[in-house]
Order: C-alpha cells, then structure tokens, then sequence
C-alpha cells in the first residue's frame, strides 16, 4: 500500500509564498498522473492542480499564475510552489493520483494565509 506524506505547510501572510511537498513510498509513483487537492473546513475538496507522469500540468483558475506543479520520479516526490497566497487559499492541503485517486488519502499539510 502506497502511502503519501505531504509536508511544507504552515502560517503565512498574504502575498507570501509556501512550498509544499507529496513524498510517496513504494514503486508506482512514476506511473500516474498526480494531483494536489485542498479542502477548506465547510467546503467539498477542490482539485488544485495536476501533473502527468511526463510532466504536462494544468491549474485550477483560482491559482493559475501563482501556483507551480512539479515532480520529481526518481525522488518519489511531487511540489506545489505557492506564490501570492490569499487569505481564500487558506484549507489543508492533499496530494493523491488523478483524476482517480488510487492512493489512501494522507494526514495533509494545513496552510493558513492570514495578517
């Protein structure tokens, strides 16, 4: 069973900038297209981002320009670079596969964008 460790999270004021990090065990992490989720206490999980295994990437309008995907396969490790936060980025954060999640969920990183 694969499982996935996101890291990075943490308080950060508006305008500021978070790097987050999906760590995954096991061998198949290559094969998969892989997303970045966030979920906001009151509201449905929302897909934030994803990357293929070759590394074509598409966005979520709400941080398309301030946020970057990416991956590293020989790491097991994917990224989500977060620029300009706004206080609305403010959920816990989730990586898992796309756009079927073939993976347990993992604990999550909390990001706060608050003065």
């Amino acid at each position: 069973q694969v499982q996935l460790v996101e890291s990075g999270g943490g308080l950060v004021q508006p305008g500021g900038s978070l790097r987050l990090s999906c760590a995954a065990s096991g061998s198949t992490f290559s094969r998969y297209a892989m997303g970045w989720y966030r979920q906001a206490p009151g509201k449905q999980r929302e897909r934030v981002a994803a990357i293929t295994s070759g590394g074509n990437t598409n966005y979520a309008d709400s941080v398309k320009g301030r946020f970057t995907i990416s991956r590293d396969n020989a790491k097991n490790t994917m990224y989500l670079q977060m620029n300009s936060l706004k206080p609305e980025d403010t959920a816990a954060y989730y990586c898992n596969t796309f756009p079927i999640f073939y993976y347990a969920w993992g604990q999550g990183t909390q990001v706060t964008v608050s003065s």
